[in-house]
């Protein structure tokens, strides 16, 4: 936004509001931004990314007992930022005070909204996560809090960098908390320190099923210049259908069932085989494979089947086991949530040799997330999840990656991998080019197990 006289004065206002006039003003009809009373411990927040998944935190966020305000907004699409804006205010007035000046609209947006907030304060990072190391690294610059949407990375470089901003943020003494909600979970808690106590013996096998239909953006039609002029725009707009932004589909869905059977582990895979492919797809030019089937295997030898399918009129099943060398646990079985977790004798879920099942109903663990977020910020207790997000996400890139080059992949490999798949997204503008550049055709570049070597795709020489 302009910096002009009108503009400056008007934030002059918003600055020396008193409390009065937080929340919604029926006088003028905007949202005035709350500022904070002498001994006031709220908590201002400011929402970068506005899609379904930001949107979603926020209205968690602003549902926790603790007290916290959501106080900017920022993304590159007005259109769903006013969408979220809408949605947001109507269910939190009472913690929702983001007025016309605090909603910001471009590539530099982030630094606009995180600029509102102060130390100690949050910032919710839920763009495509392409984005998610140049925003960290700015809010650990401004020392706020963050919490992150998952995945964290998608490549190895940008796996790497944020490994080290996590290490920069613990050094600030930063809180920061990372999507995978399932790990704040009172069941599978319970489940994990049951398994870890010998309950159904030495996990030998672990099993997870991510069975659906298409969602999100995970098949998208080739551009029409018409209604989507700018290709990067479109390309962030289907985010799930672009590697570079957002992992594909693999990545962004896939993840939360890899981190659950990682964390009744209690280690992370070092090697990953797997295929996959691509079925006749009309004129879909997405990145996508279909289905994906992935044998990972952990340090000790044992084995973890992770299956993944995108497809119409086929078996659905959302659902994560471990098999220990005494009996077998359900680590979900209904989605995210509730996890319905129990554990058997042997190796059948028979419902005559239960040993244990999770107490129900279950608390949302979307609202866990925040309120030990929160806590630990209120309350001055250690909370850095991004070695654990990180680690689960580039876990997710290795199937991913042995699936998309048709190699054996270690982790040692992936680490050491070079392939960027946008090296410069901290350079990105609303009128410069996207990272991928479609054909005469309108397609875009696919993956080809066994042409690349250990590189997903190449992009054709001009």
């Amino acid at each position: 936004m302009e910096n002009t006289p009108a503009n400056s004065s008007r934030r002059d206002f918003i600055k020396t509001a008193t409390q009065a006039t937080a929340g919604l003003s029926v006088l003028s009809g905007i949202h005035i931004p709350y500022v904070h009373a002498q001994g006031d411990d709220t908590i201002s927040v400011a929402l970068v990314g506005c899609g379904g998944r930001g949107t979603g935190a926020a209205s968690n966020m602003m549902g926790v007992k603790q007290r916290t305000r959501l106080v900017a907004m920022a993304d590159v699409q007005e259109n769903r930022l006013e969408a979220s804006f809408n949605g947001l205010s109507g269910k939190h007035p009472d913690r929702f005070s983001v007025s016309a000046d605090t909603k910001f609209i471009g590539f530099d947006a982030y630094k606009k909204a995180i600029d509102m907030l102060k130390p100690n304060d949050i910032v919710i990072l839920a763009t495509p996560p392409a984005f998610r190391w140049v925003q960290f690294q700015y809010a650990i610059d401004k020392g706020v809090n963050v919490f992150m949407e998952k995945p964290i990375c998608v490549d190895a470089p940008s796996g790497r960098r944020m490994l080290e901003l996590g290490k920069k943020a613990e050094a600030k003494g930063l809180k920061v908390g990372v999507g995978l909600m399932c790990r704040h979970c009172r069941v599978r808690g319970e489940l994990f320190d049951r398994i870890q106590q010998g309950e159904i013996g030495d996990i030998i096998l672990g099993r997870a099923y991510r069975l659906q239909g298409p969602v999100g953006t995970c098949f998208t039609k080739p551009r029409d210049v018409a209604t989507d002029p700018n290709e990067l725009i479109y390309q962030i707009k289907n985010f799930h259908s672009f590697l570079w932004a957002s992992g594909g589909a693999f990545s962004d869905f896939n993840i939360h069932n890899i981190d659950e059977i990682c964390w009744m582990k209690n280690d992370f895979p070092i090697e990953a085989k797997a295929t996959g492919g691509r079925t006749e797809r009309g004129d879909y030019v997405d990145q996508n494979f279909d289905h994906y089937s992935v044998e990972y295997t952990f340090r000790d030898g044992s084995k973890f089947w992770l299956e993944g399918r995108n497809a119409m009129k086929t078996h659905n099943e959302f659902a994560s086991y471990v098999h220990g060398s005494k009996g077998m646990a359900v680590v979900s079985t209904a989605g995210h949530f509730p996890s319905k977790a129990m554990t058997f004798k042997g190796q059948n879920k028979n419902p005559k040799e239960i040993i244990w099942r999770g107490k129900q109903p279950e608390p949302n663990p979307y609202d866990l997330e925040w309120q030990d977020l929160v806590d630990a910020i209120t309350n001055g207790k250690p909370y850095n999840e991004v070695e654990r997000g990180a680690m689960a996400s580039l876990v997710t890139v290795m199937g991913r990656m042995s699936a998309h080059t048709g190699q054996l992949v270690t982790f040692d490999q992936l680490m050491a991998h070079d392939h960027e798949f946008a090296p410069n997204v901290d350079k990105l503008t609303m009128d410069g080019a996207a990272p991928l550049i479609a054909d005469a055709s309108g397609k875009y570049p696919i993956p080809l197990p066994g042409v690349n070597g250990l590189y997903e795709y190449v992009v054709p020489k001009a």
